[in-house]
This record gives structure tokens, sequence and C-alpha cells, in this order.
């Protein structure tokens, strides 16, 4: 059976009539992360964005924002930015996407997500002027673009609820691309980079050059930007951008620097038992409750900065450069007079964590969750299971989208793991086919012993986990936000009855 098209919320059975219907109302408007997004064509207007949040009062306009893009570690770093403020003291909001289980993840304050209330009333706050904008595009000669599209709501509603909390600061997360994003209706104060891989070359070009071009959409004039790209290709394309606008470029590897000390081997001082207590009822190794670390240094405006043993919440050398961008990004806020103490900054880091980044959900059997969807994250989260010490097996449970580099992503993948079980993610149409997709890995496998399975839901997929799983096995699941998001609260579920340690989220 085909996925639903119109699938409901996931969180949908709380017994909550008047979020439904607000869910409702959202899931009906134009929505790109359910369909190929037409990047380039007049369908995305920031013009239609400015006109929303002016009919709203320019929920924006008293904020001070920062701005963050990027192929990959756009969200992980601004998670981290956001904590940093937080413990500095700062009412901080952060906006993101996609959301893995609820949509009021998108909307954060100082960590805690909008309450479905409050969705309720914002909603009802923009569908006033969302139809007024219907009524006019219509009247203006039938524009089949209509008004306002779903990500531009959120965008808006989380604008509103930042406000509505009373925050002092918001990090908003691009959701593709930069330049035109709904988010870029802002002035932040610095504009951050976060990477430059490929993906969605469809929307954005097939170089990095053009990737790096979409992405740095984002430079306002003067406004300083931090730049973690390392290919000289994109960089030279941000740098040349952020001259022509008369920034300050705060670039990785010579503005600002970092090491990092993962967290496979137990730090000097730690026992067996490790900091958490007595782990041999369960088959994860202590390590995985050392922190993995970084030692930063940044030499911004004049103003140095140098921190040894900085602790982590999120692991991978991918998470540690994000780390490294999210601190150059805090310095130069501290140069801008911003009140931010190095123990905030790395109070901060040892807290933020995002669910889906390389997250471990210990139970029988133990999962590994995470959301790489692109060639370079794939890459990213291979790397990082390189620090969690080996188990009798390691499956893997797939699923990408369409409009991805599939055989890329695959080719990443399949060598890692002596069982792959193929599925298809369901409350989103953008699934390719399991049979298309086992096809793809039958053609990257080069070893004839790996087991290949497929399943035909994310359900099927977890319930032949449950039955099959071998002692100490580890299931890694990725692909997709939208396989994480389904498989997320299945894993949940399941381990629930048993007796565990908290979730770990790495």
């Amino acid at each position: 059976m085909p996925p639903n098209p119109n699938p409901p919320d996931p969180a949908r059975t709380d017994a909550h009539p008047a979020r439904t219907a607000a869910l409702d109302w959202l899931l009906g408007r134009i929505n790109y992360e359910r369909t190929t997004l037409p990047y380039l064509s007049r369908q995305l207007k920031l013009d239609r964005m400015r006109q929303l949040l002016t009919r709203l009062g320019q929920p924006d306009a008293g904020l001070k924002i920062i701005h963050v893009a990027g192929t990959k570690g756009k969200g992980s770093t601004s998670a981290m930015i956001a904590a940093m403020l937080t413990a500095a003291g700062y009412r901080t909001g952060f906006f993101s996407s996609p959301h893995l289980e609820r949509i009021e993840e998108r909307f954060a304050v100082d960590g805690e997500l909008c309450t479905a209330d409050e969705l309720v009333a914002l909603v009802s706050r923009v569908r006033a002027e969302v139809r007024a904008m219907d009524e006019e595009a219509a009247a203006d000669g039938g524009d089949s673009d209509g008004g306002p599209t779903y990500f531009e709501i959120t965008t808006a509603i989380a604008l509103l609820h930042f406000v509505e909390r009373q925050a002092d600061a918001a990090v908003l997360e691009v959701g593709l691309g930069g330049r035109l994003d709904s988010t870029n209706v802002c002035l932040p104060a610095v504009s951050v980079i976060t990477s430059i891989s490929f993906d969605h070359m469809r929307q954005l070009g097939n170089t990095l050059a053009a990737i790096a071009g979409e992405k740095a959409g984002i430079i306002k004039p003067g406004v300083p930007v931090v730049c973690g790209v390392t290919n000289e290709e994109p960089q030279t394309v941000i740098a040349n951008i952020a001259r022509e606008h008369g920034c300050r470029l705060l670039q990785i590897s010579r503005d600002f620097h970092f090491k990092y000390h993962p967290a496979n081997k137990t730090k000097e001082g730690d026992t067996e038992k490790g900091r958490g207590g007595d782990f041999a009822s369960h088959s994860l190794s202590p390590c995985l409750l050392v922190s993995p670390s970084i030692d930063f240094q940044s030499t911004i405006a004049g103003q140095e900065i140098a921190l040894e043993n900085v602790e982590l919440a999120m692991r991978g050398p991918h998470q540690a450069a994000n780390a490294a961008i999210a601190l150059a990004t805090v310095a130069e806020l501290r140069h801008q007079a911003w009140c931010i103490s190095t123990d905030a900054m790395r109070a901060g880091l040892v807290q933020a964590s995002l669910p889906g980044r390389v997250e471990i959900l210990s139970g029988t059997p133990a999962v590994v969750l995470d959301t790489a969807h692109n060639p370079a994250s794939a890459r990213a989260f291979v790397e990082t299971l390189a620090e969690i010490p080996s188990t009798v097996r390691r499956s893997l449970i797939v699923s990408i989208s369409h409009d991805k580099d599939v055989p890329a992503v695959i080719r990443e993948l399949v060598p890692h793991f002596p069982r792959i079980i193929v599925t298809q993610y369901q409350e989103n149409p953008r699934a390719v086919p399991v049979q298309t997709l086992a096809e793809i890995v039958r053609t990257e496998l080069s070893d004839h012993t790996t087991e290949l399975i497929t399943c035909p839901t994310p359900q099927a997929a977890w319930q032949f986990a449950v039955e099959s799983a071998t002692p100490g096995e580890l299931f890694c699941i990725t692909g997709s936000f939208f396989l994480a998001a389904e498989m997320r609260p299945l894993v949940l579920k399941t381990h629930a009855a048993e007796t565990l340690i908290p979730v770990i989220r790495l």
C-alpha cells in the first residue's frame, strides 16, 4: 500500500480537538517538506513572508537573532548556540525544522517546547491574516501560488511565540538553502554557515559553488559571518560575498580552531563504573557515558579565547566542528557586548542535544538513531559509530527520500553492516519504495555475505529487529528524518517496559 499522502501528525492522538483542527489547517497549506520543492520558482517569495510579518506586527523587530544555514550541522549548531545563550541568562527561542514527533518541537524557548494550547492560540492568530492574504491573492488575477505556505506560517508562528514568551534572543535555523528561505527576512546579529556539501541539487545547483551561493544568501550588509566551511571552492564563494557586503568573516582554521577528543576510551580517572553508575547489567559500554570534548581557540576582533576540555553532549567529529562553530558565534556575540561567560559556554555545550542526532536508545535491542540523509551526513554517522565499542553484530535499518542522492548515501552506509533491513517510512510520500531501495543496496554490495532483508513498513522492520536480535546486537536506524520520526516512538515504546538507564542523547 502506498504511503498516505495526507497522514495525521504522529502526536495527534492526544485528545485535543482544537490542536487537531489547527494541525488540519496547517497541513492543508502548501507544504514543500512533503513534495519536491520548486526552490527557484516564483512560488517562493520573500515579499509574501514580509507581508505576513507586517500584518502580524513585525514580531521579529525586537529580537536579537542568530541566523544559521548549512548543508549539514545547522540544527545541531543552532541547538548549541541556543543552549549557551540560555546558560548565560538570555531567554532564548529556537526555531528548528523538521520536527521528529510533534510540531511543537519547532518552537522552543530555553529548551521548553510550545504547548498544545499555545500552538492553538498562535494558529488562530495567524490564520486570520493568512485568510486575508489568500483572498487578496485570489482577487489579484487568480494567483495559483496562493497565500503563505506551511513553512512560512510556521516561521511566523515561531517569531510570535518567542515574543509572547518574552524572549531576548532567537536562533533561527534555515529550512532549505538560504537566499529564498522564509527565515531570510530577518536582520541578524550574526549569520552562520556551518558546511557546504551536495544536497538538494535540483533546487540549489549541481556544484558546491552554486550551493554556497544560495546558502550565502543569508549574508546581510555589515553583519558578521561565521563560516565553518572547509572546502576551498564554496569557502571562496562565501568569502567573496561577505567582502561584497562589507562583513567581517570569521573562518574556521584561520580565525578559530579546535581539536576533538573522542570518548572511545574512558578518560583518565574514570573507573570501570564510569560517572553514571554500574553498567554491568546492560550491553552498553561505560565509555558511552564519558563525554567527548574539544579544545577551542579563537582570535576574534583582537579578543582571544582559549578553552580546554570543553565537554559535549553530542558525539562525533562532525559535532566537534559544529561545537567550534557555535563557540565562534558566541565569541562574536561577546565582541558585540553580549554577556556570556566561559562557564556559560561550557554549561551550554554539555547540555545541548537534539533527538535523532546519533541518539542512543539503550535497551534490548540497543539502538542508535540518526537523521543522516545525504552522503556527507551518512559518512559522518559512520565515523561516529567508530566511537561506539564493537558489538556481536551491527544491523542497519534504512529508508531514504527519493529526492536525495540515494546511491551515494547507500554507498557510504552498506560496507559497515553485515545485515541491512530496507524499509519505507509511511507518513510522507517522498520515500523510495522498498524494492527499489533494495535493488540499489544490492548493486552497492561487494560482500556477498551481507544479509539483506526487506520490510514494508517501519513497524514491520522494528518487529523483525526485536524478534531476530542476537545478544549485544546494535541496530542503527538512519537515512531520513521521516524514518527517525516513525521509528523513535516504536523503539521507546518497546524499551519502556524494561528497567533502563535513562535515554542517552549523544
